[in-house]
């Protein structure tokens, strides 16, 4: 398997996961690909850590003031909301010409993640290869071997069809698409701790009884209103679309520890991609926007289908 220097996409996606031990292997590969992109007159936004933008700021030296930085930390909030974040940035930077392509160096966050919130961003990283598929980016996200676990090390191998070295890259031999047969992506949602008990409602076509329900479910286990409504709202477009395929549904409210956990159940036969709501709408369309809204509103939103039906499972955050 040979290296192949970096290679500049034509309106496609280049996805590359740079593992590194040391400030150097993270310098030798972020300032070359700033400065390739600057000297191209790509926009290039790098999305770190605080220490690794101020490596960045020294190594690019007086360059660094034509790069956008964002800390990782405000910018790796939410999977669905990072993601349309990134939309918006690709699109302000290239309409109308303004720039060919956008470069970015995005470093996700994984420090204090439970196992449920490290699935669902490793499958975010998955899931930007069918997102971006046809956007004119060129993402690098580096993954720090002194920090993190084995094991998120590992999938990096797995979601990103380039792996980097220095200004070079190649191909991984571990690469997995999100398409990936046999339901390699998939992921049955985890039972977790419950605080309380459990408040379950089967709906049908008067979905108003199904938002008051979630509404009066939520604020008693400690929601603030403003969680409260976009709950509902969230929990309206999924019951919408399960009423549609399934005539109807199951859902159900808790608690577990600090989230508040929604599961909308659809015994229909109609099957739902795990990426669902990953993929934005076009806007001509008339339908096919409420999934993305959705994973704008949550914290986190899994989808599993089974043989019975397709569970939707929204996580909000209390605090």
């Amino acid at each position: 398997m040979s290296s192949t220097a970096f290679a500049s996409p034509e309106a496609s996606l280049i996805h590359q996961g740079l593992v590194y031990g040391s400030d150097e292997e993270f310098l030798d590969a972020t300032v070359s690909f700033c400065l390739d992109g600057l000297h191209a007159d790509d926009a290039v936004l790098a999305v770190t850590t605080e220490p690794n933008i101020d490596l960045l700021r020294q190594g690019l030296g007086d360059a660094a003031s034509q790069v956008e930085f964002v800390s990782a930390d405000t910018w790796y909030e939410a999977p669905g909301r990072t993601l349309g974040a990134y939309y918006r940035y690709v699109d302000e930077r290239t309409a109308r010409g303004r720039h060919r392509q956008v470069r970015v160096i995005g470093e996700p966050v994984w420090h204090g993640r439970d196992a449920t919130e490290t699935a669902e961003w490793t499958r975010y990283e998955s899931a930007i290869n069918l997102a971006f598929a046809s956007c004119p980016a060129w993402i690098v996200c580096p993954y720090d071997t002194r920090t993190l676990p084995e094991s998120v090390v590992a999938d990096a191998r797995l979601t990103h069809p380039q792996l980097v070295r220095g200004p070079a890259a190649h191909s991984s031999d571990h690469y997995l698409p999100p398409t990936a047969p046999c339901g390699a992506w998939e992921r049955e949602p985890a039972p977790g701790p419950v605080n309380g008990k459990e408040a379950v409602m089967r709906f049908g076509a008067d979905l108003g009884q199904a938002r008051a329900f979630v509404a009066g479910a939520a604020a008693s286990l400690g929601m603030s209103p403003a969680g409260v409504q976009r709950l509902v709202f969230a929990v309206n477009e999924v019951a919408t679309n399960a009423l549609q395929h399934g005539g109807g549904g199951k859902v159900a409210v808790k608690r577990t520890g600090h989230r508040i956990v929604c599961d909308i159940t659809d015994p229909g036969q109609s099957p739902a991609d795990w990426y669902a709501g990953y993929l934005p709408p076009d806007p001509a369309q008339q339908h096919g926007h409420g999934l993305w809204a959705v994973r704008q509103l949550c914290d986190l939103m899994e989808v599993h289908t089974r043989p019975d039906g397709t569970t939707v499972r929204l996580h909000l955050n209390l605090a």
